[in-house]
This record gives structure tokens, sequence and C-alpha cells, in this order.
């Protein structure tokens, strides 16, 4: 199935992601240097890719299917466990974010702790969600779903790659 290959794809993209976010903290916290132009770039690439573009295919068009299709099973992984780690990953990175201004203001031990453990927070939570989606729901999905909307969801996952911003900026950085 397109749709799923493509969002497969991405996931290496963003695990990858993980790896190199996981490294810049390690780095914080055996050199002390923090660049917290670096963390809001990380922070844009999340917000841009990882949640604008690729949960816009999950949840937009594979999610509704499954939701739509599947009955109360699809309800409790979907609803239940996707969309809930989803939002997750979203606070997640709103309270990093605030982190990252609290430092600005005030570059204290605390702040820099907090930037640290949100970071961290998210790349635990995005590497065990990524598990899950391709371990469990995307081949749920594979064997479930009718002929049609499988059909559907690969013409619109085409579609919304043809349209899809340009990530140039990230790529020597984020994109496997």
């Amino acid at each position: 199935m397109i749709g799923i290959t493509i969002l497969v794809d991405e996931h290496k993209n963003i695990v990858h992601f993980t790896n190199i976010l996981e490294g810049k903290l390690v780095d914080v916290l055996d050199h002390g240097d923090l660049d917290t132009d670096y963390f809001r770039k990380c922070i844009r690439f999340i917000r841009e890719y990882a949640d604008g573009h690729h949960h816009k295919k999950e949840e937009g068009l594979l999610f509704e299917k499954i939701l739509d299709e599947l009955g109360a099973v699809a309800e409790k992984l979907v609803r239940g466990g996707m969309l809930v780690e989803h939002d997750l990953a979203r606070y997640t990175v709103g309270e990093w974010e605030k982190s990252l201004q609290a430092y600005d203001e005030e570059p204290t031990s605390l702040n820099k702790l907090n930037i640290l453990s949100h970071g961290m927070a998210y790349v635990y939570l995005l590497r065990r969600h990524i598990i899950k989606e391709d371990g469990v729901l995307y081949p749920f999905a594979e064997k479930n779903l009718s002929e049609a909307s499988k059909h559907e969801i690969n013409e619109k996952t085409e579609q919304l790659e043809a349209e899809k911003p340009d990530f140039s900026e990230f790529t020597e950085f984020f994109i496997a």
C-alpha cells in the first residue's frame, strides 16, 4: 500500500531525527554549550514535517478511514492510542519550547535541565510511538481496510506528496 509505505519511510526520517536530537542533547550534557536556535530549528522540523506533513496523512487519511470502517478495535487503537500519543507529542514540544524561552530569559541549570528533559521525552515518545504504528496499526489497516479505502488513501497520499512543502532546509540535519 503506497500510502503506508510513504508513512513508514517518513518514520525512518523521524527516527533518524530523534537519533540526531539525542546526540545533541547528550552533547549539551557533556559540554554545557546550549544553542537554543538549533533546538528551535528542531521544533520547526517537528511541527512542519512530523506533525504538519506526516500527521496530516495519518490523521486526515489513514486514521479517518480506519475509524470509519473498522469498529470498536479501531476506535481503541486510534482514539485511545495513536491520537492520544500525537497530542502528548504536541504537548511535549510545547513544553520544550517554553523551556527554551525560559532559558533565553534566564540561563539557569534548572532551565537547561528542562530543555534536556523535554527533548529526551520527545525522543523516547516518538521512538515507542513509531514502533506501535509500524508494527501494529499499519499492518492492521493493510489487512482490514477495504480495497476501495486503500485505493483512496493511496491516491490522496500521492496528491499530498505532489503538493508537499520544500523541506530542503532540514535535509542535511534531519532526513535519512
